[in-house]
């Protein structure tokens, strides 16, 4: 696993820490707020708009083209 997905990993597991589902909007806004590498943030940024749980969040992440 790269330093990257790491990253997001672990940025993801802090995120839905007690959330049960999160916008995308609101992803960004926490990805912004911990300070996130720029290759990381794009790949939240990149996120279409929606809602998700933490393994759709995972998935989509992982699955983005950047």
């Amino acid at each position: 696993m790269s330093d990257e997905m790491r990253e997001l990993d672990g940025f993801l597991e802090d995120a839905f820490d007690g959330q049960e589902r999160l916008s995308s909007a609101d992803l960004q806004r926490r990805a912004v707020a911990s300070g996130l590498s720029a290759l990381a943030l794009t790949r939240v940024d990149a996120l279409p708009e929606g809602e998700y749980a933490q393994d759709e969040a995972a998935e989509a992440v992982r699955a983005l083209e950047v």
